[in-house]
Formats: C-alpha cells, sequence, structure tokens
C-alpha cells in the first residue's frame, strides 16, 4: 500500500501543507517534505509528482528549498540513475535544523539591520529619542534572543527534552528578584 492511498496520510500531507502556509513556507514545498517524512522508502522527483499530482518544477523547486533546509536529503539506489529523496525523522533533528536555518535568514539579518541602524542613528542628532530607545531595546532583545538561542542549541538533545517537558516547572529553579512583568 502506498502511504497516499492511507486517509490518514492524506490528511497529514494537506494538513502540513495548509500549516506551511502559515509558517511562510509554499505550501508544495510543505506538502512534499510531508511525503517524504511519511515514505518508508526514498522516492524520485517523478513518483512525488505523479503522487502529489505537482508540476515538475514545483517538485524540484520544493525539494531544493528543503534540501538547502537539511531536512531532506538526495540518495541513490543501486541500478537506478534518478536522484531519490528522504526526510529527516528525528523530530528533534528536524527541529533544530529548521531553527538553525529560520534563525540565519531571519534573525541574523534583522540584527545586523537593527545595528546598522543604531550605529546610523548614533552620528545624527536629529532622531527623536523614542526611535533611538525603541530600535535599540529591540536590538539588545534580538541579540539576547539569538545568545539565549547559542547557548540552548549546545545542550545535548536528552536535556532539552527533559527541559521542555518540564515545561513551566523549570522556573522554580531560578531566583526571582523582582515581580514585574515585561
Amino acid at each position: 500500500m502506498k502511504v497516499i492511498d492511507i486517509p490518514e496520510a492524506r490528511a497529514f500531507i494537506l494538513h502540513w501543507g495548509e500549516m506551511g502556509s502559515h509558517w511562510g513556507v509554499n505550501r508544495s514545498v510543505s506538502q512534499v517534505h510531508a511525503l517524504l517524512y511519511l515514505s518508508e522508502e526514498p522516492m524520485h522527483a517523478e513518483e512525488i509528482c505523479e503522487t502529489l499530482s505537482l508540476a515538475r518544477s514545483n517538485v524540484s523547486t520544493a525539494l531544493k528549498e528543503l534540501q538547502s533546509y537539511g531536512i531532506v536529503t538526495r540518495t541513490h539506489i543501486i541500478g537506478d540513475r534518478r536522484d531519490h529523496f528522504t526526510a529527516e525523522t528525528d523530530l528533534w533533528d528536524m527541529l533544530m535544523k529548521i531553527v538553525i536555518e529560520r534563525k540565519k535568514r531571519e534573525i541574523d539579518p534583522t540584527i545586523q539591520t537593527l545595528s546598522d541602524l543604531t550605529d546610523q542613528m548614533a552620528a545624527r542628532d536629529d532622531v527623536p529619542e523614542y526611535v533611538r530607545e525603541r530600535i535599540g531595546r529591540m536590538h539588545d532583545f534580538m541579540g539576547t534572543l539569538s545568545g539565549w538561542y547559542d547557548d540552548v542549541r549546545r545542550l545535548p538533545k536528552s536535556t532539552l527534552v527533559a527541559l521542555m517537558k518540564m515545561g513551566g516547572k523549570v522556573a522554580r529553579f531560578i531566583p526571582v528578584r523582582n515581580q514585574t512583568k515585561h
């Protein structure tokens, strides 16, 4: 039985495509990812096209995008000259690869832009203080977030899983000095 013949698998692929569009990822890219994630065997591009009723150009673009995230890899099958593809199935590894790539594409350029803006404003005296302060706070916040991420991603997977399972309970280990909310 093919994955696409399973109603729940079809529903997952469609839903993953919808969720991808909410996350800023093309629906076709997300559907290709979902199909490969559920597939027990590597698939070649023509197979993906046929299974999802997508144009070859959409599938090629999707595969390149997924490979750039590191969550789909190209593999070869003995006796078949075509490239086949598999998806990362370890959810933690997949999450970390996605987060690394999103940080590189979205957070790092934002931090650089905020740094450039801060430098530009330092040389001017006509910028209102509230604009300086808000851009400065955003720059500090994004820098802190980036530093926190860098610290957390170095933790072993088992520690990350334990922290996630603890949820809000981890807060009881942190001394509280000021109770004001931010």
